[in-house]
């Protein structure tokens, strides 16, 4: 049934141009296993193509994740060795392993594939040296036989002869992991007749329905010249000159989400690559095509970086997104095809969003300039920063309470932040007040921070060798839903003289705005303005992790579990990681009353949410039973903390002593020895 519905189709007739190895009806074994599959749809209709939701293409990175219909386009320099001949096998199943690995996540991929010639080549030297005798093998150098050369129709020949072997391996790559293939040749002409893409479209609709990944390539072995980017009807189309080209028709009439071109460069520099100022653009939008300089084509392609830019654009007008990366750099090639599906920064992406804003390479150009400017500066320059940060702290407070209200409205609307994280992503005008003092306290503390000498040795008459402290260079610190974190971070690296790059949690997007536009303000009293630069584009922290050039040093604040994160990620960069700690008060037997009562309420009672707020009340044994003990215990019953009483306590307590308010907050009793300050 499957088989004669197959074979209804209006004009599959004799073999079809773009399947010449298979008759029609050799499709029968083919789909009687691909009936098995889960993915298999009973019907035998053409479906309809895939309708984007947002029927254009993706404007940012993170949005990639959403790609479901995906080509991926094999350069020659992907698929063939250093020598161009025979087929890079390595790089080639790494990628079959991604390509498969997306498959079975329900995406649909497709594969536009280069390599026919190279495996053809190869083939037909083989065939060459078989032929001649043994005193012309023996006599024949292996440069003298990689210098011959067939007729014209060498690269049809080798195209001719290899199609069969690349499709062969292929098909046995893609059985290791349970994945069905077809193969698909075209021209240019099956373009340009209507009858012949409708055909095309709606053979790709029925492979891809039935979880088949299609595997195409140009029929290079009857391919006629390009013809002018115009179809009969005289509409703008793209030519079929190249894979690049072909990958980007193909994109959009499937109308895919994603194409992602690999070759053997980083992505779309800004001018050639390997000249000194070269720089690799992470997004391109199409308006600036102008401050783009081409170099050369690929050593074995027939289409340069002009050419894939050219397809890119014409993809991205027809709504399909394009990322072009590097195929063969051997730390990336196992998963260069997964991370740009998820989003992550791999390559160029080229979009129709012209971006807001600097990038985050631009930004820490600007902060590492204005920071050697910042360095430079006298003591009392960089205090008067301060000074004038901790003034707006508080000439600005409507303002950044308003921000925080925003921050606060839509963080509880959303109902997904506890409420601990909610205390600390709150700031009152207290807390503004303590900051402000905080940042006096530094600007008065830190007159000798830069160029304080640690050391010095006498190595020699006239020779001294000194330890000086100098900044360190570019700082990205990297905390969560804690905005009053920005203000004093910001005071550090100004009195150490350090450029700084902050990433805030997505939760205070407000109040880190309107303080760093406080702390760019302040830093403008001495022409430094650019010294602090706040991440707020899309950028994973993984992705700045990456900029181990940039970067000088990386500094978490948050939970253990996102410095174990960052340790992790960044390769390159020191990584300031703090270890576990405790958060313990000792109480012991000699201690004042009033010092203790103070101490202990401000420990914990002051601000509950603190990751350093007490945990743990360790009390000398001579302290139970004790007027003061009484008093503690009265003041925290009054502050509504919960009370988690150890054994030892507990024996020395009486009944109703264990029955305690429950609170919000947590602390637990412990006893120590005579001898013993902690247990």
């Amino acid at each position: 049934m499957l088989q004669s519905c197959l074979l209804t189709y209006p004009s599959i007739s004799p073999p079809l141009r773009w399947l010449p190895a298979w008759h029609s009806s050799s499709l029968a074994p083919f789909v009687a296993l691909s009936s098995t599959r889960s993915h298999y749809l009973s019907t035998c209709q053409t479906p309809l193509p895939l309708a984007r939701a947002h029927g254009k293409s993706f404007a940012h990175r993170s949005e990639l994740r959403q790609a479901k219909r995906i080509v991926v386009k094999l350069g020659s320099a992907v698929v063939t060795r250093g020598d161009e001949c025979g087929l890079a096998l390595g790089r080639l199943a790494s990628i079959v392993e991604q390509v498969a690995m997306l498959q079975n996540q329900g995406r649909e991929m497709m594969i536009v594939t280069s390599g026919a010639v190279a495996f053809g080549k190869q083939r037909l030297r083989h065939e060459i040296l078989l032929s001649q005798s043994v005193r012309q093998a023996l006599h024949s150098g292996q440069n003298q036989l990689k210098d011959m050369s067939l007729p014209v129709l060498e690269a049809r020949a080798c195209a001719a002869a290899g199609q069969s072997g690349l499709m062969a391996l292929y098909e046995a790559m893609f059985t290791q992991y349970s994945t069905c293939t077809a193969q698909i040749l075209v021209t240019n002409l099956d373009f340009h007749d209507d009858q012949k893409r409708r055909n095309l479209n709606s053979t790709l609709h029925e492979l891809l329905r039935m979880n088949i990944v299609p595997i195409i390539n140009t029929n290079d072995a009857v391919v006629p010249p390009p013809e002018p980017n115009s179809d009969l009807q005289g509409v703008n189309v793209i030519s079929i000159k190249d894979n690049d080209s072909l990958a980007a028709r193909l994109a959009v009439e499937m109308r895919a989400d994603l194409l992602i071109a690999l070759s053997d460069v980083e992505g779309l520099y800004d001018s050639p690559p390997g000249t000194d100022d070269a720089k690799l653009l992470d997004t391109f939008y199409p308006g600036d095509q102008q401050s783009i300089t081409y170099g050369t084509k690929s050593r074995v392609g027939i289409g340069g970086m002009e050419a894939k830019v050219k397809a890119a654009l014409w993809a991205l007008q027809g709504g399909t997104s394009v990322v072009i990366a590097n195929g063969t750099h051997p730390k990336v090639t196992g998963h260069v095809i997964t991370d740009i599906v998820e989003g992550k920064k791999v390559g160029t992406f080229f979009s129709e969003v012209k971006p807001a804003g600097p990038t985050v390479e631009q930004q820490t150009d600007m902060a590492r300039t204005a920071g050697r400017t910042l360095a430079s500066l006298l003591p009392e320059q960089r205090s008067e920063i301060i000074y004038a940060l901790a003034d707006l702290l508080t000439e600005k407070r409507e303002e950044i309470l308003s921000a925080n209200k925003k921050d606060l409205e839509f963080a509880i609307n959303s109902g997904r932040m506890p409420a601990s994280m909610l205390k600390r992503l709150s700031l009152s005008p207290s807390k503004l007040n303590s900051l402000a003092i905080g940042l006096r306290q530094i600007a008065v503390s830190s007159q000798d921070s830069v160029g304080r000498v640690l050391r010095r040795t006498r190595v020699a008459n006239n020779l001294d060798l000194e330890q000086i402290t100098v900044p360190i260079g570019v700082l990205l610190v990297i905390f969560e839903s804690r905005p009053d974190c920005l203000p004093q971070v910001s005071a550090l690296a100004i009195a150490s003289g350090n450029a700084l790059l902050l990433k805030g949690g997505k939760e205070a997007a407000n109040t880190n705005r309107i303080l760093h536009e406080l702390a760019q303000e302040a830093l403008s009293v001495h022409n430094v303005r650019d010294a602090i630069q706040l991440v707020s584009t899309r950028e994973e922290v993984e992705d700045l992790c990456r900029l181990e050039k940039m970067i000088d040093l990386i500094i978490p604040r948050g939970s253990s579990q996102l410095v174990r994160d960052i340790q992790r990620a960044a390769k390159g960069i020191p990584v300031l990681g703090h270890s576990e700690g405790i958060c313990h008060v000792y109480v012991d037997h000699e201690a004042s009353i009033d010092k203790v009562l103070k101490i202990v309420r401000d420990s914990k009672c002051d601000y509950p949410a603190a990751c350093n707020a007490m945990e743990t009340l360790l009390v000398h044994r001579d302290v139970l039973r004790t007027p003061l003990f009484d008093q503690i215990i009265d003041m925290l019953r009054t502050e509504q903390v919960r009370f988690w009483w150890t054994v030892p306590v507990c024996s020395g307590m009486p009944a109703h002593g264990l029955q305690m308010d429950i609170a919000s907050v947590l602390v637990s009793l412990l006893f120590s020895s005579s001898t013993v300050s902690v247990s």
